[in-house]
C-alpha cells in the first residue's frame, strides 16, 4: 500500500463507485490527462490492485428472493474432508461465498433462493449431504443496510 500515491487511490476509490467508467471521465475525475491515467490505471491492475471488474446483478430481478448467511460445523477436521467440502461449495452456484472462519462455525456461506421452499429444498437435499456437515444454522437477510461497502484507502 506503500506504493500508493494520492493519485492512484483517487483512481481505485473512483473505480470502486463506477467500475465501468470511460477512461477520460476516469481521468478528469481524478485530474489527470487520458494517457497518465491509463498508464496508472494499467500498472495498478499489473500490481494485482485491482483483480478484476464485474457487473453487480441484482438478486431480485433474478428471481432470488431470500438471502441467508448459514453456518456450517463439520465433525471431523480432517484435510481430505475439508477439501472435498470446499470443492463441491465452489461447484456450487447459488453458494455465492465461503469463508472458513474461527468460532463456533467452521464455514459461513452466502445462499440465494428464489423463495423459502427452494431454500428448505436446498438446505435438505444439497448443503446438509456435504462431506463432513454435522450441523448447519441459517439467518436470513431480512433487508440490505450496507452491502458490498468499498474497501477503505488510507
Amino acid at each position: 500500500m506503500s506504493d500508493l500515491d494520492k493519485l492512484d487511490r483517487a483512481i481505485l476509490g473512483t473505480l470502486q463507485a463506477d467500475g465501468r467508467m470511460p477512461i477520460a471521465r476516469l481521468a478528469e475525475t481524478v485530474g489527470l490527462s487520458e494517457t497518465p491515467c491509463a498508464r496508472r490505471l494499467k500498472r495498478l491492475e499489473q500490481e494485482g490492485y485491482i483483480e478484476r471488474y464485474r457487473a453487480m446483478l441484482s438478486r431480485r430481478r433474478l428471481g432470488y428472493g431470500v438471502l441467508a448467511y448459514v453456518s456450517v460445523r463439520c465433525a471431523v477436521h480432517d484435510r481430505s474432508l475439508a477439501d472435498r467440502f470446499e470443492r463441491e461449495v465452489c461447484a456450487i452456484e447459488r453458494i455465492l461465498s465461503c469463508h472458513n472462519v474461527a468460532g463456533t462455525a467452521d464455514y459461513i456461506l452466502m445462499v440465494v433462493a428464489r423463495d423459502l421452499d427452494d431454500y428448505g429444498t436446498f438446505m435438505r437435499d444439497e448443503l446438509r449431504s456435504l462431506p463432513g456437515v454435522t450441523a448447519v444454522e441459517s439467518a436470513l437477510s431480512l433487508r440490505a443496510v450496507k452491502s458490498e461497502g468499498r474497501l477503505p484507502l488510507p
